[in-house]
């Protein structure tokens, strides 16, 4: 069974947003236009953390992708009392939006604040329905929303596996974000795989992972800057 994670090299990040935006078209993800964001009603699946490091006139901002940590322990499924937050094939976090009833348990469980209350129904104009992903579900109103690796991707590639009568190998499941990196900056794979890249990095001197001391075994892992 894989154990599927994240890789986001900090030393190739150039905070660019194209992991944002393919996220959002891949999965179908609302804009909710400025009236809500005011609010702090937006959803995004593929966050940003954005902090100082050192001090003025030398701080320097940094931002820092932010994608659900898809735990191995994760406190968001242990508090749902419908079982809509469960973990899947692989160890990835899905969300059953038919059985969740929004009483937002998991977002406030969630230490790393990445799951997204759908406050109302999403409309989009005429000429954006043709770029919806047929994919993707499209999500009611009143439901949590997450970053689920592109799970949908998933199931395509073991279809695609099994079709050409041979096992799935490093490289043929791939989120959109980390696709559409123009510098490379996020890896993924299966993290007990130790011919994959992804096992690599993560056992390199650079990796560390958000809150990790929490105990909730994120599977998304960050190499710290070199320089």
């Amino acid at each position: 069974m894989a154990k599927w994670g994240m890789i986001i090299d900090l030393d190739k990040c150039t905070m660019c947003g194209t992991c944002i935006a393919s996220c959002h078209i891949e999965n179908n993800v609302a804009i909710v236009g400025p009236e809500e964001a005011k609010k702090n009603r937006a959803i995004f699946w593929m966050d940003t953390i954005t902090f100082e490091e050192g001090e003025y006139p030398n701080a320097r901002i940094k931002i820092v992708p932010r994608p659900c940590m898809n735990c191995q322990s994760p406190q968001c499924t242990y508090v749902c009392p419908v079982n809509a937050t469960q973990k899947g094939e692989g160890g990835i976090i899905g969300q059953i939006y038919p059985r969740c009833i929004g009483c937002r348990y998991c977002t406030v469980a969630c230490p790393y604040t990445v799951k997204y209350f759908n406050w109302y129904k999403p409309e989009w104009e005429k000429e954006f329905k043709k770029a919806l992903n047929p994919d993707v579900s499209l999500r009611p109103r009143g439901v949590v929303e997450k970053c689920t690796f592109c799970t949908h991707r998933l199931q395509k590639a073991k279809e695609k596996a099994k079709t050409e009568g041979r096992k799935m190998i490093d490289g043929d499941y791939w989120p959109a974000c980390a696709e559409s990196c123009p510098t490379g900056a996020i890896y993924f794979g299966d993290l007990e795989d130790i011919n994959s890249k992804v096992y690599e990095l993560h056992h390199s001197p650079r990796a560390y992972r958000l809150f990790e001391d929490m105990g909730t075994d994120p599977t998304v892992y960050y190499l710290m800057e070199g320089r």
